[in-house]
C-alpha cells in the first residue's frame, strides 16, 4: 500500500492545500470553542455553586 506523504495538523492555517486537519482557523472553529468553553464554565460553576448550596456530600 501507499504511504500518505502528509502529516495530520492539528489547526490549519489559511494558506495551505492540505486536507489533513482538525481544525480550521475560520468563524465557525472559533464560535464553537467559545460557546464549548462557556458551556464547560457554566457546568464548572453549577458544580461549585451546588456544592456550596447543599453542601459536600457524606461518604
Amino acid at each position: 500500500m501507499k504511504e500518505r506523504e502528509e502529516k495530520t495538523k492539528f489547526i490549519k492555517e489559511p494558506d495551505e492545500p492540505t486536507r489533513e486537519y482538525i481544525l480550521q482557523k475560520n468563524k465557525k472553529t472559533k464560535l464553537g470553542i467559545y460557546i464549548l468553553s462557556a458551556f464547560l464554565v457554566l457546568l464548572i460553576v453549577g458544580v461549585i455553586i451546588s456544592v456550596v448550596y447543599f453542601g459536600f456530600p457524606q461518604l
